[in-house]
Parts: C-alpha cells; sequence; structure tokens
C-alpha cells in the first residue's frame, strides 16, 4: 500500500532533505510545497495520508493550514506533524488544538525524522485497513441483508398466491392491485420507500381468505345474510396471520389485511372505520383492488370497460373510497393502461 505524504515547508533546503527522508521509508510517495495554499488545494483535491508542515510561513502559517485541512472530508485523523523551531508550550499547546498530532523540533534529527514519519505511516495504514475491512463488512452486511429481503419478499407474494388459488382471482391480478396501489401513493406524494413497501404488501390484502370455506369462498351467487358475516372474517383471520411479526413488511401486510374492506363513510367491516381513521395503505387498497376486480373477468361475470369501473370509483369517492386515492388513480391513467396491458391472463388465469 503506497501512502502520500504531504510535505509543506517555504525553505528550499528543507524540502530538498524532508523529501530525502521521506525516501528512505518504504511505500511513501512525497509530494512537496514551498506554498501553503497551493499545498492545502493539492490535499483538498486529493488528500493525504501523512502531512509534515512547517509552522513558521506566509499565510496561512502552520497552525491554521491544519486547521484548514482537518475540515477537508476524510481528512480529520490523518496523522499531521508540525515542524518548528519555536518550543514555546503556547504554540504546541495551540497546534494541538488546531488538530496536530506530533511535532519536530529545528534542526531536525534526521534519524528521529525518519522513525517518527515511519511510526506514522504505520499508523495510518493500520487506519486505512480498518476502514477498508469496515467498508467490505457493510458491503457483506448490505448484500445479505439484501438477501434476506428478498426471500421475504418472494414468500410474501408466494403466501398471497396461495390465497388466490382458494379464490375466483388470479395472480395477474395481485401484481396488478399491488402496481395499481403504488401508482396511487406516488401520485399522492408518498415518499420511493414508502411506495416499496406498499408494492410488497398490498398482495397480502386477501390472505385471511384461507380460513374461508370453499361452500362460501366459491359460492357463484349472492351470499346469505350468514355467509357474508363468515367471508367478512377474513380481514380478521388475516390480521391474525400477520400481527405480531418482527418484520416491517408483514406488520404493514397486517393492518391491510385488516382495514382493506373498511370504507370511507364508517359503513365497512370490521370494525367500521371512517375517513383517516382508515389506515392509508388500506384505502390504497381499497381503490386498487376494486378496481382490478370490476374491470378483470371471472367465471361468475365479465369485465368491466375501464371507463365503466373509473365511473363507479368517481360515484363512490367519498362513500366507499377515499376521494384522494380515487383521484390519484385517474391522474395516473396513462400508467393503469400500462399495467393493465402488462400483467394480462391466459385463459386459465394465469398472469
Amino acid at each position: 500500500m503506497t501512502l502520500s505524504a504531504i510535505i509543506v515547508d517555504d525553505s528550499e533546503i528543507n524540502l530538498t532533505l524532508f523529501k530525502h527522508l521521506v525516501g528512505k521509508i518504504a511505500g511513501l510517495e512525497p509530494h512537496c510545497f514551498q506554498s501553503s495554499s497551493e499545498g492545502l488545494a493539492w490535499c483538498e483535491r486529493h488528500g493525504a495520508d501523512i502531512v509534515v508542515v512547517d509552522y513558521m510561513m506566509p499565510e496561512p502559517d502552520g497552525i491554521e493550514f491544519i486547521r484548514r485541512f482537518r475540515r477537508f472530508p476524510g481528512m480529520a485523523d490523518v496523522p499531521v506533524v508540525m515542524v518548528t523551531a519555536n518550543d514555546l508550550k503556547e504554540v504546541r499547546y495551540t497546534a494541538l488544538q488546531a488538530g496536530a498530532t506530533d511535532f519536530l523540533t529545528k534542526p531536525v534529527d534526521k534519524n528521529e525524522f525518519v522513525a517518527r514519519i515511519g511510526n506514522m505511516a504505520t499508523l495510518r495504514r493500520s487506519q486505512k485497513l480498518l476502514a477498508d475491512r469496515a467498508a467490505l463488512l457493510a458491503a457483506e452486511v448490505t448484500a445479505a441483508t439484501a438477501t434476506i429481503v428478498e426471500r421475504e419478499r418472494e414468500t410474501i407474494f408466494r403466501l398471497a398466491k396461495a390465497a388466490e388459488y382458494r379464490d375466483p382471482e388470479t395472480g395477474a391480478h395481485i401484481m396488478r392491485m399491488a402496481a395499481y396501489s403504488r401508482l396511487i401513493a406516488a401520485v399522492l406524494g408518498i415518499g420511493a420507500e414508502e411506495q416499496a413497501l406498499l408494492y410488497e404488501t398490498a398482495p397480502m390484502h386477501d390472505i385471511g381468505k384461507v380460513g374461508t370455506p370453499d361452500f362460501i369462498l366459491l359460492k357463484p351467487g349472492r351470499l346469505t345474510p350468514d355467509e357474508f358475516e363468515v367471508m367478512k372474517r377474513h380481514t380478521v383471520i388475516g390480521h391474525e396471520i400477520l400481527q405480531g411479526s418482527s418484520s416491517p413488511i408483514l406488520q404493514a401486510a397486517a393492518h391491510i389485511a385488516l382495514a382493506h374492506h373498511e370504507k370511507f363513510d364508517g359503513s365497512g367491516y370490521p370494525r367500521g372505520l371512517a375517513g383517516e381513521a382508515i389506515p392509508l395503505h388500506a384505502r390504497i387498497v381499497a381503490v386498487a383492488d376494486v378496481f382490478d376486480a370490476l374491470t378483470s373477468e371471472r367465471p361468475y361475470k365479465k369485465a368491466w370497460t375501464l371507463d365503466q369501473a373509473k365511473d363507479f370509483l368517481r360515484d363512490n369517492a367519498g362513500s366507499h373510497f377515499d376521494p384522494a386515492c380515487v383521484d390519484a388513480l385517474i391522474l395516473g391513467w396513462d400508467v393503469v393502461l400500462d399495467i393493465k396491458s402488462r400483467y394480462r391472463e391466459d385463459a386459465h388465469g394465469a398472469p
């Protein structure tokens, strides 16, 4: 590992001497400056691994040089040795406060110079190795975390498909409604991280249907009042399946599963929440889910046209749906058309 040694001294003789001594230390590449301003400019552009700076120089002097140098990004821990003929304690105290690491007193002893700068080089190498190791570990942790998150996402999607297989809905449906949900969130101005969270959690909205009996779930006609009460339980079942997890994704999905059938006017279920008391993610998913259900063909119904579904959302904004969420879907209509085209179904309902 080659380190850069910056030598700043307004005396050409001293520069020549210090450059020669630095050359005796393996792995150090000297860069010499008679002007402290030029030395600072070089350090700002390229950084430094060791600095040797004279105290008595034209402006900026050695102490001011150190102050400015320490303000450069990544230079807070670089070893800095001040060379001075002044042995007053006040000067050294001021230099230490400015960020000096060590001192050499003129006339400089050659053996002492080589030993001190060599020690500084060893220190700097250790610093850089530790920093590289920390960066490597951070990268490994990031990669491992990404793998875990990706596996979690895959598991969630497969769980969502498991629920859909018991329902006349399809895998394409959960992809479309997740994409519609993300679109609504984006138009509402929700941040990218929360948009991604919503995209990942929306497919879990009906996971509770795994607990709904087939004779109710697959019934082609209208449900009786008693049967509908059983059907409504899927919101609570989904919440019970997902709640209590340490995963932020499953925590958010639990709220959506419980509240996606609440209505903006308070007439929904299971808790009869109204307005902003309904979690925002659930309000978004309610619009996305109903819109895709209306525009999708199923064994028991024909698909509505997109305009018919749009009119239905508008007519029920403020009663069933959050008006802001309805407006957001319509404002992103070009993206809606793209999503509808991208996630098509084959004759068997597969995406």
